[in-house]
């Protein structure tokens, strides 16, 4: 009579290895994704409405995208342009090659509080928060010849209904 102890069988063995390397591997790629697909997944999510586009001229930028403010000097240069297709709101950065703001732009009344950036972009300060001008929906201010300016969604909402003599 053979003695048959505890251990385990070599078959058994084999099946808890399997199992075990699933699991550990399961675990593996739930990291992965955890630490690489979910952000990317997040940040797609949160920008895929979101445009960006850079045109030599303001007249290139007019002539391309409807959106581009028409006060925008067409011998404006190196503009930049971001916004959401979902809403009003926009960012734009532009080389004003005449001294000063464009004729269309009035100067900011400080009692009215403006409505910060919503959007986001390397080439757009973060002090943008302190417009000296509004041109049109725009809040405006300059540093040296490089205008910067953006528009809040609500204020394009305001305007919009305002156009159509919605009271809401």
């Amino acid at each position: 009579m053979a003695a048959t102890g505890n251990a385990p069988s070599p078959r058994r063995r084999t099946r808890a290895r399997t199992v075990g390397l699933t699991v550990a591997g399961g675990a593996v790629v739930a990291a992965f994704a955890a630490v690489v697909v979910v952000p990317a997944a997040v940040d797609w999510f949160e920008n895929r409405h979101e445009l960006a586009s850079s045109y030599a001229t303001g007249s290139k930028a007019k002539a391309d995208r409807e959106s581009v403010p028409r006060w925008l000097p067409d011998d404006a240069r190196a503009v930049e342009y971001a916004m959401k297709t979902t809403g009003g709101d926009r960012l734009l950065k532009a080389t004003l090659t005449k001294g000063g703001l464009p004729a269309a732009c009035t100067p900011f009344k400080e009692s009215a509080a403006p409505r910060p950036p919503a959007l986001k972009a390397g080439w757009f300060p973060k002090s943008a928060a302190n417009p000296t001008a509004r041109c049109g929906l725009y809040y405006v201010y300059a540093e040296g010849d490089t205008l910067y300016a953006w528009q809040a969604h609500d204020d394009w909402v305001a305007s919009n209904k305002r156009e159509r003599g919605d009271k809401g």
